[in-house]
């Protein structure tokens, strides 16, 4: 797919996290929040990071090392577990200054990883590549696990505002919301992170094999040979 189609498919997928009426859709605020969390994250900076890679626009090129991944998912990951700390939690949730403060944090450190791990040149993501694939895993694994501990609690962890219409009790809502956040969020970083490891895998193997001799290669058997 063309870099403009995911720039415009991301741009897309921003437009339903930040305009869509999850609330309404899902039956309760904090599983509307963390669809909104997860739209924007998984699905939006993975398209526009990879719609910006290699392109002019692509802040890796002029900046490289500022996308070291490995530091990148740790920012990602103190942006994530922060805002979901009660207290700041509950000032998104009820000031719209904090909460377009949280929700742009969403977007840069979610870009911040994925153009870490895919954007650049060619030969500086294969450098770095090994180091994109475990910041990748890793922030899988911690979206996994923060997903779990809002989903398993028997306890109410946030209250969210608007809840006396909602067809989900708080307790269902917070569990939904960590569903989200440890389906969508654990696999779409899984995803990116096996994604990466088969393209060095191609890299790998074509290199080896261009670095073989003539007569070495001509032994090799062909596929479909026995």
């Amino acid at each position: 797919m063309r870099r403009p189609a995911l720039v415009a498919l991301g741009l897309g997928a921003l437009a339903c996290a930040w305009l869509m009426p999850w609330q309404a859709l899902l039956g309760g605020g904090f599983s509307a929040h963390m669809t909104m969390h997860m739209s924007v994250v998984a699905v939006a900076a993975p398209l526009l990071a990879l719609g910006l890679s290699g392109s002019t626009f692509d802040p890796v090129l002029r900046a490289p090392r500022l996308f070291s991944p490995l530091p990148a998912s740790v920012v990602e990951l103190l942006v994530v577990w922060g805002w979901h700390a009660p207290a700041l939690h509950h000032a998104a949730r009820h000031s719209t200054a904090v909460l377009l403060l949280e929700q742009g944090s969403f977007l840069a450190s979610g870009l911040l990883v994925w153009l870490a791990a895919f954007g650049g040149t060619a030969s500086g993501r294969a450098d770095r590549g090994g180091a994109g694939v475990v910041a990748l895993l890793l922030t899988s694994m911690h979206m996994t696990l923060l997903g779990a501990l809002l989903a398993l609690p028997p306890r109410v962890l946030y209250q969210h505002p608007g809840h006396a219409g909602a067809w989900l009790s708080p307790l269902a809502d917070q569990h939904l919301g960590g569903a989200i956040m440890l389906v969508i969020g654990g696999v779409a970083y899984l995803s990116g992170g096996l994604f990466l490891m088969l393209e060095l895998l191609g890299r790998a193997r074509s290199r080896a094999e261009g670095e073989l001799p003539p007569k070495a290669l001509a032994a090799r058997p062909q596929r479909g040979e026995r």
